[in-house]
């Protein structure tokens, strides 16, 4: 089974309703729902993910959101050493460098679905958008 980190991004997207990555985004978490693919989310993107939904709407709602998240995804935990690895990398994303960090220590991870493919020029794991993991798997 593919085991992916899906990136800060991919669900903003979703919960924000983004265009044109909303459809995208909604078939990612729902082959993660029905267990078609493992996913993951660092627990540094709950708390960002909290920061910008709470802009806009009450607390329970967002811990509310949150908390369905996490019953169809799996946490991976930000450590001292993930931070370190972050600072010390090549990363020009500081965010995008603890997220791949974490997925690396995991050694269980094979796949990061981001937007920004770019940022991760510099990791050993496969990148790709919502867009080409969905195109990848229909063939």
């Amino acid at each position: 089974m593919i085991r992916a980190l899906i990136d800060t991004n991919i669900i903003l997207d979703f919960f924000l309703k983004r265009e044109p990555f909303y459809q995208d985004a909604c078939k990612i978490l729902s082959l993660s729902e029905n267990k078609k693919i493992k996913t993951y989310i660092t627990t540094l993107s709950y708390s960002n993910i909290y920061y910008i939904l709470r802009q806009l709407e009450s607390h329970e709602i967002v811990v509310g959101s949150l908390t369905k998240l996490s019953k169809i995804t799996e946490m991976l935990n930000v450590t001292s050493n993930t931070i370190k690895l972050a600072l010390d990398s090549d990363f020009n994303d500081f965010e995008d460098a603890i997220q791949y960090f974490a997925c690396f220590q995991n050694k269980r991870i094979n796949l990061i679905i981001t937007r920004n493919v770019k940022d991760y020029k510099s990791s050993k794991l496969i990148v790709l958008t919502s867009e080409d993991y969905i195109k990848s798997i229909q063939k």
